[in-house]
C-alpha cells in the first residue's frame, strides 16, 4: 500500500477518463498512472520494499487518491533527493522519450534531433537520455515562445 504524496497526469489518463484509451477501468475509478509516495504496507513475500520507503511506480488508474495498491514489480525506489513530483512524473515522460530516441529513431552520430513541443514533458527527458547514450546527437528544439525558453534546457 501507497501513501501517494505526487501523482503524475499524462495523456493516456485524459484517453481513460473519455473511454477513449484501449482499456477501460470498472466505474467509478480514480484516473492516475504514475505516483510517488511513501510505503505503508506490503504484501505477503515482498521482500524489496518495507513501511518508509519512499517509490515511484505505475498504477495503470488509481493514482488521484490518497493511498493506491501498487504491485511491487511495478514500483521503484526513488533516488536521495529527488522530489516526489518529479518522481511521479517520470516513468511516462522519460520512458516515452528513452523508447522514441532508442528504440524507434536509433539516432547515430552526427544526426540533428529536433523535438517539437520541447518545453512539455517529454521534451526535457530528451536531452537526459541522449546524456545517457554512447552514440550523441545534436539536438534542436522548438518551443513556443521567450518564457517557455527560459524554463528549458534549450540553448539558442
Amino acid at each position: 500500500m501507497l501513501q501517494v504524496k505526487a501523482c503524475g497526469v499524462n495523456f493516456p489518463d485524459v484517453l481513460i477518463i473519455q473511454d477513449l484509451y484501449q482499456f477501460k477501468p470498472p466505474r467509478p475509478f480514480a484516473p492516475g498512472s504514475e505516483v510517488a509516495g511513501i510505503i505503508t504496507a506490503v504484501g505477503e513475500g515482498v521482500t524489496a520494499f518495507k513501511p518508509g520507503d519512499k517509490v515511484f511506480g505505475s498504477t495503470g488508474w488509481g493514482g488521484m487518491s490518497e493511498r493506491v495498491a501498487v504491485a511491487a514489480a511495478r514500483c521503484n525506489p526513488m533516488p536521495d533527493g529527488m522530489p516526489f513530483d518529479e518522481a511521479a512524473a517520470f516513468l511516462m515522460t522519460y520512458g516515452t522519450s528513452h523508447h522514441a530516441l532508442k528504440d524507434r529513431a536509433k539516432l547515430q552520430p552526427g544526426e540533428t534531433l529536433l523535438v517539437l513541443g520541447a518545453a512539455g514533458g517529454v521534451g526535457p527527458g530528451r536531452g537526459r537520455t541522449r546524456q545517457g547514450s554512447r552514440r550523441p546527437c545534436d539536438r534542436r528544439g522548438v518551443v513556443a515562445g521567450e518564457a517557455r525558453f527560459r524554463q528549458g534546457t534549450w540553448r539558442r
